[in-house]
């Protein structure tokens, strides 16, 4: 396999589509929300989607791997992991499917235009700028706090860029679920489905995934709960399905 890889890199089979994808673990490696949002994100045969925010690429190549979709574009403001999402596209010879683009979401209406995209999905930071301890490393901080974008930036912007009646995928934590939807209505994406994430069966949720519908009537359904383990180290059968294992 014909492939660069700089200083501290690896490359991790994806187990979709013989893809691999290369990662830098002092920078930032995908998680498993990652994983879980491009299982929870439909998008339809020929359509457009973007990935704002997308890191390595993670997203767009697992979406390219199990969906129909005509094209991906994965926006990212760091050039290092926009540059590890570039070679992981060319190494899966993927070149014509999914783009890479350096940029910022605050901007990313403007640059790409209004009404472009089909599907919008995103993993964006979590915590707010002030909440939690902020990563040593600047890189993993900006991917996990909101220092170059809030979570109205994410929202207002993947607005802007739904088609009419386009769909919004977004993973967060359930903490902030009653922001989400405030600022989701306040941009015309209708809250149209949920799916809480559960560590082990007795615990609480730690993830929310989430779809929203540009122009939707009012109803959301909330979906089954999605277990992770079923014992410590032990995923359940429906995470393995998702990992594609």
């Amino acid at each position: 396999m014909d492939v660069e890889l700089l200083e501290n890199e690896r490359l991790d089979e994806l187990h979709r589509n013989g893809y691999f994808i290369i990662q830098d673990p002092k920078r930032f490696c995908f998680g498993m929300d990652a994983v879980l949002l491009s299982g929870f994100a439909r998008v339809k045969r020929g359509e457009r989607a973007i990935d704002l925010g997308t890191g390595t690429g993670i997203i767009p190549i697992l979406l390219e791997a199990k969906t129909g979709g005509a094209h991906f574009t994965g926006l990212e403001i760091q050039p290092e992991s926009a540059g590890m999402a570039r070679r992981s596209v060319s190494l899966n010879r993927l070149e014509d499917k999914i783009d890479i683009v350096i940029g910022d979401i605050k901007d990313a209406s403007e640059r790409f235009g209004a009404s472009s995209f089909h599907v919008v999905t995103t993993n964006p930071p979590y915590m707010t700028g002030s909440h939690g301890l902020t990563n040593a490393s600047e890189a993993k901080a900006i991917a996990r706090h909101e220092i170059l974008c809030t979570l109205e930036d994410v929202v207002r912007e993947s607005a802007r860029l739904l088609k009419p009646q386009g769909r919004f995928y977004m993973v967060h934590r359930p903490f902030r679920l009653a922001e989400i939807f405030v600022l989701m209505r306040q941009y015309g994406l209708e809250p149209k489905r949920m799916r809480l994430v559960y560590p082990f069966a007795d615990k609480e949720p730690n993830m929310a995934l989430i779809e929203g519908l540009s122009g939707g009537n009012p109803r959301i359904t909330v979906e089954k709960p999605l277990i992770v383990y079923k014992e410590p180290g032990v995923y359940t059968d429906e995470i393995i399905d998702i990992y594609g294992y």
